[in-house]
């Protein structure tokens, strides 16, 4: 398989891979909506960054191990479900707000806990390792030149950027906020109740 080949087809799997309903999809437009467009796109960042712990096991050869691990397996889906259900139980305690208060939007955290925040959302996917397994078997290896794994990998990062940077902007353009702004207590209610949902689907998995 040539470079571009392989590029073209990591691209298709990826952004069809990155559109698909998630934590990372629920996170960012629930940021996007609350705290804005910068808050939105600093978690997309976060988002991106958090592929390279993927990228780097995977590449290593550690995803075929972990994916045929009951042990190995079993320790992610704890972690990350125990995460999820983190993320929703925040979700369920945001109160109502206050009149008048809908067109000034909370104040977000810093940067780096925006950052941080999407990050772990993303490195604690415990559906990803067989994600980058099946990735890896189909378009990339171990076996391949390490500029080529770099651009690759690099790609795929960008790629998740980019596309959660557009589902952000959707999300905090003002038409479409000031829409939903005012249910705001309900949005995060429902990212709430979907994060406790998923964290307890990947619980349940993890002892089968």
């Amino acid at each position: 398989m040539t470079f571009w080949h392989g590029f073209a087809i990591l691209t298709a799997v990826h952004l069809l891979a990155a559109a698909s309903p998630g934590p990372d999809f629920a996170y960012v437009t629930r940021q996007s909506l609350v705290h804005g467009r910068r808050a939105g796109m600093l978690a997309s960042l976060g988002i991106a960054l958090g592929l390279s712990i993927h990228i780097v096991y995977s590449a290593a050869g550690l995803a075929a191990v972990i994916a045929h691990s009951a042990q190995w397996m079993t320790a992610i889906k704890l972690v990350g479900g125990g995460y999820l259900l983190w993320l929703g139980y925040r979700g369920l305690r945001s109160g109502r707000s206050a009149p008048g208060t809908l067109a000034t939007p909370p104040v977000p955290d810093s940067a780096w806990r925006q950052v941080g925040g999407g990050f772990l959302c993303n490195a604690f996917n415990p559906k990803a390792p067989i994600y980058f397994l099946a990735l890896f078997t189909v378009v990339l290896s171990p076996d391949l030149p390490v500029p080529t794994l770099v651009a690759y990998g690099a790609w795929i990062m960008l790629l998740q950027w980019l596309w959660f940077s557009f589902v952000a902007l959707v999300f905090a353009h003002p038409r479409v906020r000031d829409r939903l702004l005012a249910a705001r207590h309900w949005i995060d209610r429902a990212f709430g109740a979907a994060m406790i949902a998923l964290g307890v689907r990947v619980l349940v998995t993890a002892r089968n």
